[in-house]
């Protein structure tokens, strides 16, 4: 599992819209808000989709970027923004390459079956692309405005 102070792995993905996504491109001018969830259109996934695009413009006024990532594809992380009108990136990990990286494909026990899947994790990257908290295995409730609290605490007292 990744931790605090380390530098957050390189990623290259393609968004929804099918465009590339890097961490360093991101990272370039703004902090990066990243947040790994198991599965487009369900709904505790939606919830959390619907409260960070909630809170999309707090988080811009603060230079940061809200990017989502799950195994989906492409299509259907363009669905899932269209169904509910959603004001952030997500990208296609079908590889999970990036989840494996970012430690969050893990192995789940749900009665009494075991499989792998994506463990609901955020980090939050500042422009230097070092990992300033990492969240493992979050409730989606109230999670989007603890995220934007902390990311408040950065920019305004420099924590």
């Amino acid at each position: 599992m990744l931790e605090k102070n380390q530098i957050a792995p390189e990623f290259n993905s393609l968004n929804q819209a099918e465009q590339e996504v890097t961490l360093s491109s991101c990272t370039a001018n703004k902090n990066v808000v990243l947040y790994f969830y198991p599965k487009d259109d369900t709904p505790g996934c939606t919830i959390e989709a619907n409260d960070f695009t909630a809170l999309a413009t707090e988080f811009a006024q603060l230079s940061t970027a809200v990017i989502g990532v799950s195994k989906d594809s492409c299509q259907s992380h363009a669905d899932f923004i269209k169904k509910f009108g959603l004001k952030l990136d997500l990208l296609a990990d079908e590889s999970g390459e990036i989840c494996e990286s970012y430690g969050v494909w893990q192995e789940k026990e749900k009665n009494g079956v075991k499989k792998m899947a994506i463990l609901r994790s955020t980090f939050i990257i500042n422009t230097e692309g070092a990992i300033v908290e990492a969240y493992y295995g979050v409730n989606h409730v109230g999670h989007a405005q603890a995220v934007l609290e902390r990311v408040q605490q950065l920019v305004y007292r420099g924590a």
